[in-house]
């Protein structure tokens, strides 16, 4: 009898690859060959289910997206009834790289972002989605909240400030609970009570 093959186990064998090399040697040392070997498989099969290095770099922003969704997700699990200023404090401490598997997330995206600048083929695939759908949650939670100041305007300052603190954190210019002290902080006066 035939061996079929569980594509859906190649494909996550080929992206945690892609996730090992770029978490050890950056996203510039990712190439179609190096996450063959890096996954144990031939580049002919890696080329079999992504057709370029831009398209297998998506579905791996996908994917550590929807880890970090499934992260932020047991922080809410965790707290009661969770207040909206709560929600947005999980959602952007998740947006922090402090542990193993954030900051991998927030290397393998800050590294494609600045490669979508000169590349093309990047830069039309879909990655800013993410980031895009992360400022409409938060828009929706704070105009729900009645915070003062325009919502939208107020989720692009949040995303922002947690990005540019992160890639801080990466760098090792500021720790992980530095920059949550600040993003608090911040949160502190956003959800001040409006006199």
């Amino acid at each position: 009898m035939p061996r079929t093959a569980d594509h859906d186990a190649r494909r996550a064998q080929i992206i945690d690859g892609l996730v090992r090399v770029a978490g050890r040697d950056g996203l510039h040392a990712v190439t179609m060959r190096s996450v063959a070997a890096e996954a144990g498989v031939s580049l002919r099969l890696v080329q079999y289910y992504f057709e370029s290095k831009a398209q297998l770099m998506n579905a791996v922003l996908e994917r550590l997206e929807r880890q970090s969704h499934e992260r932020w997700a047991a922080r809410l699990a965790g707290l009661r009834d969770p207040s909206p200023r709560e929600v947005v404090e999980a959602l952007l401490a998740e947006a922090l790289p402090t542990d193993p598997e954030s900051r991998v997330f927030h290397q393998v995206w800050t590294s494609y972002a600045v490669l979508a600048l000169t590349d093309p083929s990047m830069a039309a695939q879909p990655f800013v989605e993410g980031p895009d759908r992360l400022e409409r949650q938060i828009t929706r939670v704070l105009a729900g909240a009645g915070v003062a100041g325009d919502p939208e305007t107020e989720a692009a300052r949040l995303l922002a400030l947690a990005h540019g603190l992160g890639t801080s954190v990466l760098v090792g210019r500021r720790s992980p609970g530095s920059a949550m002290d600040i993003l608090r902080r911040h949160l502190d006066e956003l959800f001040a009570p409006v006199p």
